[in-house]
């Protein structure tokens, strides 16, 4: 009977824990770079009150990338309807960060994309494997997340954002 009780409440404070740092937290301070190198705190991401987008993709991650692509088709849209700004976060390391550049440009994707060569920031964030896309309130909360993309998941994702964007709460 200990051993039940004891296994029911180490899983109790790992929900919590987990609940803890995913909902409700904001985004930790940890440097990434540009594409051309410069160094950036995400501390320092902002959008004026408005959503923000957060989503670690990798150049060798085709999910990834079919994800960036669908929003992209309808991301003016969404910036006119909910303000969302969209931060795209590349954990290619060294070997392949300088793909990164070149991807983008050609997918011509309009959105602010950093490097995260050493993961810090992906572990900072809790991401084990990506596609893996956060929302971020006006607040700096990080308030709806997703793991991996299935076509048509970027219609869940602009559900959630205009709940965000009206002041409600997402589940």
């Amino acid at each position: 009977m200990k051993k039940i009780f004891l296994s029911f409440a180490v899983m109790i404070a790992c929900i919590a824990a987990h609940a803890q740092t995913n909902s409700g937290s904001t985004i930790p301070a940890v440097d990434v770079k540009t594409i051309d190198g410069k160094t950036i705190n995400t501390s320092k991401f902002s959008n004026d009150g408005k959503p923000i987008i957060i989503s670690f993709w990798a150049t060798w991650c085709k999910p990834c990338k079919k994800e960036l692509d669908a929003i992209a088709e309808d991301y003016a849209e969404w910036q006119k309807e909910t303000g969302v700004k969209l931060i795209a976060i590349s954990i290619d390391d060294a070997r392949s960060s300088s793909k990164v550049g070149p991807d983008v440009k050609s997918k011509g994707w309009e959105y602010e994309v950093y490097v995260d060569e050493n993961s810090d920031f992906k572990r900072a964030m809790n991401v084990n494997n990506v596609p893996h896309t956060f929302i971020i309130d006006g607040n700096g909360k990080i308030v709806w997340q997703h793991n991996s993309y299935a076509e048509g998941d970027e219609e869940h994702l602009l559900e959630a954002l205009r709940k965000i964007a009206k002041g409600e709460k997402v589940n």
